[in-house]
């Protein structure tokens, strides 16, 4: 499990991340998603040790991180550039990984090498973007690390083998109780593969949500009437997250279920009404746009 509590982190004057708190259970997958600059890269290097946090803390399975080599052990950090050195390959760098990771595994290493279509022996560096993201996450995965932190993973990478990550992903969490955590701008991704999503903006926490439950409590609804009802408040009484007009069309976005609004909605005879359930994306630009932010540049 992972504990973080009153987590702040400061460049200078700019407050990255503040005062967060957050509690990810084991065996999970969650996705960090939110405005550009959020804090979103800050919070995954401080989880996996890269930046100490200027206040508050960080517990992994109960024991403090930073200057932690045993916790570390246990984390893998894929930032969103791979860093690595220009003489290295997946051969060498594995070399250096068995040596610093107690839960490195061989079969895993074979197994993964046979899976993603990269020469192991060839300079990362004179790779292709989505290749050099394949390295990372061939070493990453053979080291069976407990956490797995992933920052703009499938950036890159092809169809197929985004695809094949997310199905080894979900083996891993199944069989093995991996804990992830993913930053991406990708939530069509994300909607597919993760547990939670938690919303980030200006280094808080916005939103932190099953992404089931989400999935059941908004729903888009499209009402058209011949003659608008002359009434004060057409969704009065309803809860409304933002309603867009055009003539005598509405695109209404609402917080509930079709058993919540729907009967007072039919109650005004429309002449046509619709609804459905909001994308992952549809939801966060809502929810961004009822909080006062400026929603053209989330996500």
């Amino acid at each position: 499990m992972i504990e973080i509590k009153n987590l702040t982190k400061r460049f200078d004057k700019v407050v990255a991340v503040n005062n967060l708190d957050l509690t990810v259970m084991s065996g999970t997958v969650t996705g960090l998603v939110g405005s550009n600059g959020s804090g979103k890269s800050t919070l995954l290097r401080m989880l996996a040790g890269v930046f100490r946090p200027d206040g508050g803390e960080i517990l992994l399975n109960g024991a403090s991180l930073f200057d932690n080599p045993a916790a570390k052990g246990n984390c893998y950090f894929i930032p969103d550039f791979p860093y690595f050195y220009n003489s290295s390959t997946i051969e060498n760098t594995a070399s250096l990984l068995r040596e610093i990771y107690p839960n490195w595994s061989e079969s895993q290493y074979e197994k993964y090498c046979s899976m993603f279509p990269i020469d192991r022996n060839g300079k990362i560096i004179n790779m292709s973007k989505g290749m050099q993201r394949q390295a990372a996450l061939i070493l990453a995965l053979s080291t069976c690390p407990e956490f797995l932190f992933l920052d703009e993973i499938f950036d890159g990478l092809d169809p197929v083998v985004r695809h094949l990550l997310k199905k080894i992903l979900i083996e891993h969490v199944y069989e093995h109780q991996l804990t992830v955590m993913i930053a991406s701008h990708n939530l069509r991704e994300l909607e597919d593969l993760c547990d939670r999503v938690c919303l980030m903006h200006r280094g808080n926490v916005l939103m932190e949500r099953d992404i089931d439950s989400l999935r059941l409590e908004f729903r888009k609804v499209q009402i058209a009437f011949n003659q608008i009802p002359n009434v004060p408040d057409l969704f009065a009484g309803i809860n409304v997250v933002n309603v867009w007009r055009n003539g005598n069309v509405f695109n209404v976005t609402i917080h509930g279920t079709e058993a919540d609004f729907m009967p007072q909605l039919n109650a005004l005879n429309p002449a046509y009404i619709s609804a459905m359930p909001l994308t992952l994306e549809e939801i966060f630009i809502s929810e961004m746009g009822a909080a006062g932010y400026d929603t053209n540049s989330i996500i």
